[in-house]
């Protein structure tokens, strides 16, 4: 093996790395030459990775380019439904993908339109490696020392990057969150590289939970509701949940979250701790995978503190997003999951709102199965109208509009039951949508994703004061609903 042997596979994977991301790229990428050393180093460092398996440099140049291709496509596709590049934390998510296809768009992996490829990428892979000769020293010993010395190295390049040294340098690179800028500079390799060695080298500060006084609830519900916003907005039909909602409730209004169109789980974490994804550091992108649960702030650890029983209910696999744990270490003592909803309705794929709803009602009863008597802190997920909303989910409405429509009624029906089923009891609802749906008729604009909306309702109580329109971000009404677990002085809306 000799330098040379290395230097013109590299070189094709480099350039043509380059000219693949710049043709997909929305953004001109930076000429500049201190950017494009960096960009240059991660597609190095990408063929490097691939060479390690095989040692044959022209099917590691190779795979460089397919994985840029791969990611050029995902990331042209996430930035038009979703409006954000591909980031570092999604491929956490790639484990999910062939146990739940329909959550993202795809096939599963025994259609032939996925298979088919796969075995002949597999079939290709395997002739390559026949007919491309080694590239590895000659001797036993040279061999043995080269293939294990390359993947140390490149551990070695990976443990710099987390050393002082190395973390003053990212800091300089990526001095905060900034994802579409410094793709445009860096590109989608050394971008999601940089970013994934600064979210482990952070250090979490978090404030603890502090406990305020007595809570003047029995009950506290408070339901996520998936890819809810106001209809109208989208040129749907009034929902009579509307009309309650700005007669009845004690403050609503427009809901600032995290994403659009997808990642439920950064408005769930920013509604349960408080915490702005500013906050969050590099780990705003998916906060569950950065922290694994452990929040002082979170809410249901404060509803456990002042004394009430905490309950999950989300009718879908409890592995996904590791929620099954991730909720027990934000300090949910009960979690009901899909399996615990039985022969529960569903409409299109997934289980009803309708039926949420009812299995919220059971747990908050007075002689429910959790603390019968006791105080009861609920959050809920729901899942009735999540996406993908495509022809064969509902019969007979095949347009993508037309079936979020018809999934959105059934999700004001779940949230009226709810008030209906709270109001004789001293209680407090809260009810927010996650994110905007991911439809043609709502894209994301440039400004940021489009805001969902929210409601908060206090039952049991004669104030008299009528409702109040404020707008908050997601982070604002997980600080308005400490107050209802531990109020302050100040009360609610302080």
């Amino acid at each position: 093996m000799t330098f040379a042997t290395l230097l013109l596979p590299l070189a094709v994977a480099i350039v043509g790395a380059f000219a693949i991301e710049a043709a997909a790229s929305p953004q001109r990428p930076s000429l500049r030459p201190a950017d494009l050393a960096i960009r240059f180093l991660g597609y190095a460092l990408i063929t490097l990775f691939w060479f390690q398996f095989s040692w044959r440099p022209w099917l590691a140049a190779s795979s460089c380019l397919l994985t840029l291709a791969i990611l050029s496509v995902v990331d042209q596709l996430k930035r038009k439904v979703i409006g954000e590049p591909v980031v570092f934390s999604d491929l956490a998510l790639l484990a999910q993908v062939p146990r739940h296809p329909q959550l993202y768009y795809t096939l599963p992996l025994t259609d032939l339109r996925i298979a088919g490829p796969l075995l002949i990428g597999l079939a290709t892979v395997i002739a390559w490696y026949v007919l491309e000769p080694a590239a590895l020293p000659e001797g036993a010993g040279a061999s043995a020392l080269a293939i294990l010395g390359l993947p140390a190295g490149l551990a070695a390049l990976a443990l710099l990057g987390l050393s002082p040294f190395g973390q003053a340098a990212l800091r300089r690179l990526f001095p905060r969150p900034d994802l579409a800028r410094d793709v445009a500079r860096y590109g989608l390799v050394a971008t999601m590289m940089g970013y994934g060695l600064r979210r482990l080298g952070e250090m979490d500060v978090r404030p603890l939970a502090g406990i305020g006084g007595e809570p003047d609830d029995e009950v506290v519900v408070v339901v996520q509701l998936e890819s809810f916003l106001d209809p109208t907005r989208l040129g749907g039909p009034d929902l009579p949940l509307m009309a309650r909602i700005r007669s009845q409730a004690a403050q609503y209004g427009r809901l600032a979250v995290p994403a659009h169109g997808a990642y439920t789980m950064r408005s769930e974490h920013a509604v349960l701790t408080g915490l702005d994804p500013d906050d969050l550091g590099f780990g705003r992108y998916d906060p569950y995978l950065a922290r694994k649960g452990e929040e002082p702030t979170s809410l249901a650890r404060l509803a456990r503190a002042s004394g009430f029983a905490t309950v999950f209910v989300h009718p879908f696999h409890r592995d996904f997003f590791d929620r099954a744990q991730v909720f027990r270490r934000l300090g949910f003592d009960h979690l009901v999951m899909e399996e615990d909803f039985g022969n529960a309705p569903r409409v299109g794929p997934y289980i009803s709102d309708v039926a949420v709803a009812e299995r919220i009602l059971a747990e908050v009863a007075p002689d429910g199965a959790h603390a019968p008597g006791g105080r009861r802190f609920v959050l809920s997920v729901t899942m009735e109208n999540h996406g993908p909303w495509k022809p064969g989910r509902l019969t007979g409405i095949d347009e993508p509009l037309a079936q979020y429509l018809h999934h959105v009624a059934h999700t004001g029906q779940a949230v009226e039951r709810l008030i209906d089923g709270l109001a004789g009891r001293r209680a407090t609802l809260c009810v927010f949508g996650d994110h905007a749906p991911s439809l043609p008729d709502c894209r994301p604009p440039p400004s940021g994703p489009v805001a969902t909306d929210y409601a908060l309702f206090r039952f049991g109580r004669e104030n008299g004061q009528p409702p109040v329109r404020l707008d908050l971000t997601a982070a604002q009404l997980g600080c308005v609903l400490r107050d209802a677990l531990a109020p302050k002085r100040t009360g609610l809306r302080g």
